[in-house]
């Protein structure tokens, strides 16, 4: 049985972004308490007066590369068996870790290696709860609802070939089935998609809930937009789904993915 003891939320941050305090709130009013580090590979007094005033601890990457790098050393910071790893821009619903729990306790067997959640958007015109987009990933994410689709590796493997459904910031690790340093940092953009591909292939369980329990932050100045707008995604992705598929349908699906993507483009 895990409880909220067990679990870290570890804030990433770069530079000093405007959204990085509301973040933190969101994660302080969680009907379940837990630890809260910050990780960053560019500390500033910015970063370092919002930590002070909320009294959270902050460990600093000396030697980042890509997001995989930062993101491992803060999931590595951790010395719980849960990790979330929060993007500093987004926001966290006050059951999140909650109903996170609730549902990692309800699963048969202790081989969870992640358990993720539904979400919202957050764009400049407000708050979305329906698209295209999310459309298609509920869709792709709903056999791993069921206790056979969330232990199937093909089911997972499947899933993963049409693209990447899983909301990065919505999932939370659980260390002992994930290992140590577990996200990818061969990619700009697209390490959390490899991370999760590479998973596929172990034994364990992918748990979804789904329920809108975050709001991700879609705006110009975000990482996303910003990789969507170099066209960095869309060549890693190719690179990741001819690991699924011969080259010409990998390159048939990418085309597709990459245009459903393109609403996160600012």
């Amino acid at each position: 049985m895990y409880t909220a003891q067990d679990h870290t939320f570890a804030i990433c941050a770069y530079k000093d972004n405007p959204y990085l305090e509301n973040t933190i709130r969101s994660l302080e009013a969680q009907t379940l308490s837990s630890a809260i580090i910050l990780s960053t590979s560019t500390p500033s007094p910015y970063i370092q007066d919002i930590c002070s005033r909320h009294g959270i601890p902050i460990t600093i990457n000396e030697q980042p590369n890509h997001a995989g790098d930062d993101w491992n050393h803060a999931y590595d910071s951790c010395s719980t068996k849960l990790v979330t790893i929060v993007h500093q821009d987004d926001y966290y619903e006050p059951t999140f870790l909650e109903r996170t729990l609730d549902a990692l306790n309800a699963q048969p067997r202790d081989d969870v290696m992640i358990v993720f959640t539904d979400y919202y958007e957050m764009r400049p015109e407000g708050k979305v709860t329906a698209n295209l987009l999310l459309a298609i990933k509920r869709l792709m994410n709903a056999p791993m609802r069921g206790a056979f689709g969330a232990r199937c590796m093909p089911v997972r493997q499947r899933i993963l070939a049409f693209g990447c459904p899983i909301c990065c910031p919505s999932v939370t690790y659980v260390k002992t089935h994930c290992g140590d340093t577990v996200f990818d940092t061969t990619y700009i953009n697209s390490c959390d998609y490899k991370t999760y591909v590479d998973l596929s292939f172990r034994r364990g369980a992918f748990v979804y809930v789904p329920k809108m329990l975050m709001g991700h932050r879609i705006y110009a100045e975000s990482a996303t937009s910003r990789n969507l707008g170099a066209n960095i995604r869309k060549g890693e992705d190719q690179e990741i789904l001819e690991l699924l598929w011969p080259r010409p349908i990998a390159r048939a699906i990418n085309a597709v993915y990459a245009t459903s993507e393109r609403s996160n483009d600012l």
